[in-house]
């Protein structure tokens, strides 16, 4: 088993946080390589649920380094919000946690800048942190650690937001005197725990340590491949495991993608499989399809196999976890989406992909409670021959199935490149 990429397949809350936490005993470092804290990972341990926003899942198992990557924007309050709730439980997430010094500080003004946009993001900031970084005038933890450096950087950019909020005609909810000293009181109890994480992780792998690389949103989210401009600021997809984190494609083992059994997305954007109406407010409440971060009540949809078919492309999956099979048990039919009609590749232009006519097969459903099944056999025929069905939709094999939020709700299909890769 070498060094793995956990990825989400559709548009997000695929299920990664359990599959990470899942997986998280068999390696050493659990990186998280891009996003911020709009992103949240739900991990359900006994009667104990966790949520996890910036802090990589792999931080509940003991004796494990979590990593925050270069490629994340990290808001200092949010992040120590997450370590302080983490402590009160009794992780000690500060002692295991390392940081990239070349990570991006997201400040209040990012958030207010926000305001601007309107495409259902979460409001957190994030978009306008990335723009910063991209602009190359962003404050970075290096800065935020050298209290006089941070002090000279902070100020100029202080400058840059004001007059960009007043183009805009925002007003600000913050005062910079207070921030300011909050931000240099936050830098100084982040700095023990600031390094180079990306000479870190290549020392690590060069004495045989195994990392696994835990991604937020999904590909369909990516900024380059997603359905554009409803998408996130960074990139989500395989690549941006390694130039969020410096380490090399040629040092990665395997790239596992998660997928549900339907599909949801949160926010605005187009959605060929969406279901309106009563079926999909059964789903939604069944699967419990509210974000971990926001509340906000995801879309439901049927399972998108040319969109999947897609993403594996984009990242070729050596093979696919299907979640949230129960949340189908009691489905007597099983729409699946097989192709667009008159299209053979994924649209670049939303317009497209919103007006597209999605061609569906029905597969009979098993009306069995599926959620104590322990074994691959003891899957209904149904269940199975669904999965089988998506398998070969998918062009890619299903190694692995989850049938709730526990660690042992989940099956292994025996001989699969999934067990391979995670043995």
């Amino acid at each position: 088993m070498g060094n793995l990429i956990i990825l989400g397949s559709q548009w997000g809350d695929e299920g990664k946080g359990k599959l990470v936490d899942l997986l998280a005993e068999q390696f050493d470092f659990i990186v998280r390589f891009q996003g911020g804290h709009n992103a949240g990972h739900t991990i359900l341990i006994g009667d104990r649920k966790f949520v996890l926003k910036l802090i990589p899942s792999g931080i509940l198992r003991p004796g494990k380094i979590a990593v925050i990557g270069n490629g994340l924007v990290i808001d200092p309050v949010a992040l120590f919000a997450e370590i302080d709730q983490l402590t009160q439980v009794g992780v000690d997430a500060q002692a295991r946690l390392r940081i990239s010094n070349r990570a991006h500080v997201l400040l209040p003004a990012h958030r207010a800048m926000e305001k601007r946009i309107a495409i259902g993001t979460t409001s957190r900031g994030i978009g306008p942190c990335y723009e910063d970084k991209a602009a190359r005038r962003g404050l970075r933890v290096a800065d935020l650690i050298d209290p006089q450096r941070f002090v000279e950087h902070f100020d100029a950019l202080a400058k840059e937001h004001e007059a960009m909020l007043t183009a805009f005609g925002i007003e600000p909810d913050y005062d910079l005197d207070e921030v300011r000293s909050q931000y240099l009181d936050l830098g100084a109890r982040m700095r023990p725990m600031v390094c180079d994480t990306a000479l870190l992780l290549n020392r690590a792998i060069r004495d045989g340590k195994k990392v696994l690389f835990e991604g937020a949103q999904a590909t369909m989210l990516d900024l380059d491949h997603g359905t554009y401009p409803f998408v996130t600021s960074s990139s989500a997809s395989a690549g941006g495991a390694c130039t969020g984190s410096g380490v090399a494609p040629t040092l990665i083992g395997g790239i596992i993608g998660v997928a549900k059994a339907y599909i949801t997305r949160v926010g605005g954007g187009p959605f060929p499989t969406e279901m309106l109406g009563e079926e999909g407010e059964e789903i939604r409440r069944r699967g419990n399809e509210f974000g971990s971060v926001t509340g906000r009540p995801r879309r439901c949809g049927w399972f998108d196999a040319p969109l999947l078919r897609y993403t594996a492309t984009i990242n070729h999956f050596d093979t696919l976890v299907i979640t949230k099979l129960d949340v189908l048990d009691h489905l007597d039919r099983i729409p699946i989406c097989t192709e667009y009609h008159g299209l053979d590749e994924m649209p670049a232009l939303c317009g497209v992909l919103g007006g597209i006519d999605p061609v569906y097969e029905c597969l009979p459903g098993w009306q069995t409670d599926t959620s104590q099944v322990k074994s691959w056999d003891g899957l209904p025929p149904a269940a199975r021959r669904y999965i089988d069905y998506l398998e070969k939709q998918c062009e890619v094999e299903v190694g692995c199935i989850s049938m709730g939020p526990e660690r042992n709700q989940t099956i292994v299909k025996p001989g699969s490149n999934f067990e391979k890769l995670t043995v």
